[in-house]
């Protein structure tokens, strides 16, 4: 007797301790689509078998298991298997609502919430995930894309975009929360939201007033391919999405409930050309610092094929931070199988976890996007990608040394009146192109006289220039391409040139300044393509970086595609989205002895840089450090 009882805790233990050792800056979870749990983990061989080999390959705290998901429900003795299963391994199990209606061609289908019959089902597919769960997210399709002749009606003389912020609001509250916490008072429902913020007005995905009617949000952190996708979404933006939604929701609470706040980051296999661009994504996501991450989906890591390089010939035998061969070798295992996507992503997850825990809060340059605001779609993640370190927040950051506005701040009717507030405090405000056209008329001219007279001009030289005399030329090499930038005209003497765009013999203001009251307003001028910031040279990047970050504890001298991630500890890390060996200077603020590479423990001298007196900047330290392609370097200034 007393035997069985030894081996009967035994086997407890052993069961258990496949999910022993979980990373120690953040939890790991995985979500299992409701096809899936249907017609494949129904089979208890099956789910054992998907298991064994999603859990040799990487650590996982929880899964979220989907109830529903266009038109299929999971039948409730499948759920109550599938999640004692989980259970008895020790896993947290939660539970997962993706709304969507099929769809046609690949364009995405939503319920039509005038529709009675769509309504219901919302509500069963709710009521159904309550009953056995305390914690349920909805995946990222609560919105609404449907024009059918009740919603025609309903409209009325609304925009659609106001139709849609009201009905889903309605939808949320009476659809879903109060459905959910009727079944079960203590269960916490999750709203996901996915990548395209700039959008998320217009189809009734709500960030002010919805979000804060959930117990908690999520962030869809997949940015996938660059150039292939039909999003094209820029890498650093897995990073700032996650931080503009952390600033949304800032309430997280780390105790045992983890009720409020932004839950974590979400990202996906898809679209993915080489392997880093994967790895990179998680890498990005756990930058920001997200409590959590969930990997989409349980397919994927669980699945017995083995995981492909893709397209990395050009840096495979460089010192990358993600080595393909160091990866393999790192799978242990028990039948010759070969690693799949779910150790690609124990191997990412396991590198930042090493180092997470020394890093501060992060911080970068404080930028206001309004909520329910576009415009200017996307471009704070282009210039995260020329290593300006953007703070996104929907709150006017009002005790920032400077606050970066772009076309979106439009959307607060009392935005110029806290530029001026500002700017007479003696802080700095930079605004874009963009802004300032959209401004025209609406009381910018009561700060700085300027007009941005709707021409372009092609522009391929530029100079440097503070004050009075000969510029300098800030062109790094003969056969720049040239960008084609709007005129922004303004009055010498007034307002002062800082980079200026040359062709044929006439000027045009790339970053100009005014002052005004105590402050300074920069105005700074974007491609008609943000795409070809990438193509300005290098130095004229790095004196728009001079003035931008000012203040700012630290800053890069990079080619394009290198961002730079800060923290309010004096640490920072730089990485590199590209494809060859890039070399960075960094500068900090003085007084600084050392960079000390956190990852490698290498140790660097800094290099004191004199106080430029006529520009009254004060003196800085400076180090080169080199950045293999797709890698990043971990940093602290000591």
């Amino acid at each position: 007797m007393k035997g069985h009882f030894v081996a009967a805790i035994l086997s407890l233990l052993s069961a258990q301790s496949v999910v022993a050792g979980q990373y120690a800056n953040f939890d790991v979870a995985v979500y299992i689509v409701a096809s899936t749990a249907q017609r494949q983990l129904s089979d208890p061989k099956a789910l054992e078998a998907q298991y064994e080999r999603a859990a040799s390959q990487l650590k996982f705290d929880k899964v979220y298991l989907e109830t529903y998901r266009d038109s299929l429900f999971v039948d409730e003795k499948t759920l109550t298997s599938i999640k004692r299963f989980f259970e008895r391994k020790g896993v947290k199990v939660a539970g997962g609502i993706t709304l969507a209606k099929g769809g046609h061609g690949g364009q995405f289908g939503t319920f039509d919430y005038e529709s009675a019959a769509d309504r219901e089902e919302c509500r069963r597919a709710v009521e159904l995930t309550a009953r056995h769960f305390d914690e349920i997210v909805l995946d990222d399709f609560f919105f609404y894309t449907t024009k059918s002749d009740a919603n025609i009606a309903a409209k009325g003389s609304r925009s659609w975009t106001q139709y849609r912020l009201e009905k889903m609001r309605e939808v949320a509250e009476n659809l879903v929360i109060k459905p959910a916490k009727a079944v079960n008072p203590k269960v916490k429902v999750i709203i996901k939201y996915p990548n395209w913020y700039e959008h998320f007005q217009a189809l009734g995905y709500d960030l002010d007033v919805e979000a804060k009617m959930f117990d908690a949000v999520y962030t869809g952190t997949e940015t996938r391919d660059p150039d292939i996708t039909d999003q094209l979404l820029q890498q650093y933006q897995s990073y700032l999405t996650f931080r503009y939604f952390d600033n949304i929701r800032p309430d997280y609470s780390p105790d045992a409930a983890k009720s409020g706040g932004n839950r974590g980051g979400w990202v996906d296999t898809f679209s993915t050309r080489y392997i880093d661009r994967y790895a990179e994504q998680l890498w990005d996501t756990m930058f920001a610092k997200a409590p959590e991450i969930t990997l989409f989906n349980w397919t994927d890591m669980a699945s017995p094929k083995a995981a492909e390089p893709g397209h990395r010939s050009t840096w495979a035998n460089k010192p990358t931070s993600f080595r393909w061969d160091e990866m393999v070798g790192s799978f242990k295992s028990k039948n010759g199988a070969a690693p799949g996507w779910g150790r690609v992503a124990g191997y990412s997850l396991e590198q930042v976890d090493a180092f997470l825990g020394k890093l501060g809060k992060p911080m970068g340059i404080a930028s206001y996007k309004p909520y329910q605001s576009s415009g200017e779609d996307f471009l704070h993640n282009y210039l995260g990608n020329i290593g300006i370190p953007i703070e996104l927040t929907p709150v006017f950051p009002e005790s920032a040394d400077l606050v970066l506005l772009t076309e979106s701040a439009k959307h607060d009717p009392q935005i110029v009146e806290r530029m001026k507030r500002q700017l007479a405090a003696g802080r700095n405000v930079a605004i874009t192109s963009g802004l300032l056209r959209a401004l025209h008329g609406k009381g910018i001219e009561d700060v700085v006289e300027l007009e941005h007279t709707d021409r372009r001009v092609a522009i391929r030289e530029f100079l440097n220039g503070y004050g009075a005399g000969n510029g300098t030329s800030l062109n790094d090499r003969a056969d720049n391409p040239s960008i084609v930038f709007p005129e922004i005209r303004f009055f010498t003497n007034d307002s002062w040139v800082l980079v200026r765009g040359v062709a044929h013999s006439k000027g045009f203001p790339i970053l100009l300044m005014n002052r005004y009251s105590r402050g300074i307003l920069y105005v700074l001028s974007i491609p008609d393509n943000p795409g070809d910031l990438y193509n300005l040279p290098q130095p004229v990047v790095t004196v728009i970086k001079g003035y931008l970050q000012d203040n700012f504890p630290v800053r890069i001298d990079a080619p394009e595609r290198v961002s730079l991630f800060a923290y309010d500890n004096k640490t920072f890390i730089i990485q590199s989205f590209r494809d060859d060996e890039a070399k960075a200077k960094v500068s900090v603020a003085a007084g600084a002895m050392r960079l000390r590479n956190l990852v490698t423990g290498e140790v660097q001298s800094l290099t004191a840089i004199p106080v430029n007196q006529r520009q009254k900047v004060p003196g800085r330290s400076e180090a080169a450090v080199t950045v293999q392609p797709h890698s990043y370097g971990v940093y602290a200034v000591e």
